[in-house]
């Protein structure tokens, strides 16, 4: 099985909070991802998400520059395969999604790439899991 995972559930992994409302939802994706036969896709804008939520909160200092090395190895273990075809999807298919749903473009991407591949999306962000219920995108729920 493929579900399509955002940045909304990758960094909670970096940044966990315990008493965040969706955290047992997340480490869930993540446990999932670890011991289950399953891959997540994302769309070719997920690496800069990360790469830029990083940087953020290292100069921030919530997250040191081990932590952030050690959640990059933690990425790189898992089954998690960059979809190339969603960046030449950007300007057609992805804008009108954002359009059509008020989404960034960002957020789009992972909607696109959840309705082009049929597959369930594990988010956080409250107005794309809206968006995806309307598109009919199903929501990635771990066993």
């Amino acid at each position: 099985m493929k579900f399509v995972l955002d940045a909304s559930i990758t960094l909670s992994w970096l940044l966990r909070d315990p008493s965040a409302r969706d955290a047992p939802q997340a480490f869930a994706v993540l446990k999932a991802l670890r011991t289950e036969s399953i891959g997540a896709a994302v769309p070719v804008t997920w690496g800069l998400e990360i790469a830029n939520v990083i940087a953020r909160c290292e100069a921030k200092g919530q997250v040191t520059e081990a932590q952030a090395e050690a959640f990059l190895k933690l990425l790189g273990a898992l089954s998690i395969g960059i979809d190339t075809d969603s960046a030449v999807r950007a300007l057609t298919d992805t804008l009108q999604l954002a359009r059509r749903h008020r989404l960034s473009s960002y957020d789009a991407s992972y909607l696109e790439l959840a309705l082009r591949t049929a597959s369930p999306l594990a988010t956080l962000d409250d107005d794309l899991r809206r968006a995806a219920s309307k598109a009919g995108v199903k929501a990635y729920k771990p066993a």
